[in-house]
């Protein structure tokens, strides 16, 4: 009778620990949800209101902000289309697409007022690159950015040949007509825009762009749907998807 007692003491005592234990636990993870939820709760809120702030965040690619980094740009600034064009100097594909593609571009799209054609500088084929983006965005503080800029195209040699170093550039700038040589001298030698240069190929590689050249297409009503072409492609690539976009325009 003694040990029944026992045993059956020790039965109550044991379910008795469990209730406890039992109370406790979900005592415990009730009071750990009630005051940490909010804090995950907060945080949730925090990241979505990150994350739409990321989405409302202003595109690199406005022509207004364009414009106002300093970038050269040739044609309309009211044309429904912008062309983004990421390039080196010493880029022999880059006098490629000159020579060939860029003309026919120009004569359908930038002077009929539907493209307008913008300047990014990539200097990274040679050592020398960096010294002719910085004279030709001096000579872009003049206005005479594409008279330059064809100047060094048409006379383009050997990457790291010397063509490009510091005499030749002051020579090719003096063959410029209206460009003022004592202004131009003093840019250059003090290395005026070399931040912006260096911020045009901070954007290319956020983009993923790191060989030249390199093109993004879309339209100046919302830089909304940017299109990349990438190298020298013939005029049909870019005639294809600058028309695609015209005709999105329209609908």
């Amino acid at each position: 009778m003694e040990i029944f007692c026992d045993k059956k003491m020790a039965v109550n005592l044991q379910s008795t620990s469990i209730a406890i234990l039992t109370v406790l636990v979900f005592g415990t993870i009730s009071f750990s949800f009630h005051f940490i939820w909010p804090f995950f709760e907060h945080n949730s809120m925090v990241l979505a209101q990150t994350d739409d702030s990321l989405e409302s965040s202003p595109s690199p690619f406005l022509l207004s902000t364009l414009v106002e980094q300093g970038s050269p740009y040739l044609g309309s600034l009211s044309a429904p289309i912008i062309l983004i064009d990421f390039s080196d100097f010493q880029c022999h594909l880059c006098a490629r697409y000159v020579k060939n593609t860029e003309p026919l571009i120009n004569d359908t799209y930038i002077k009929t007022g539907k493209v307008v054609l913008v300047f990014k500088h990539l200097p990274n084929r040679g050592f020398d690159s960096m010294g002719a983006h910085l004279a030709a965005q001096c000579a872009n503080e003049q206005g005479k950015f594409w008279q330059f800029y064809k100047l060094l195209y048409e006379n383009q040699q050997g990457i790291d040949s010397g063509w490009v170093n510091e005499e030749n550039l002051k020579k090719f700038a003096s063959q410029i007509p209206g460009l003022e040589m004592g202004r131009f001298h003093s840019c250059f030698d003090n290395q005026t825009y070399n931040e912006i240069i260096d911020n045009d190929v901070k954007l290319a590689n956020s983009q993923g762009f790191f060989d030249t050249p390199s093109f993004i297409i879309l339209n100046n009503i919302n830089s909304s749907d940017p299109e990349i072409i990438r190298g020298a492609q013939p005029f049909p690539a870019f005639q294809s998807v600058i028309e695609k976009k015209l005709d999105e325009l329209k609908k």
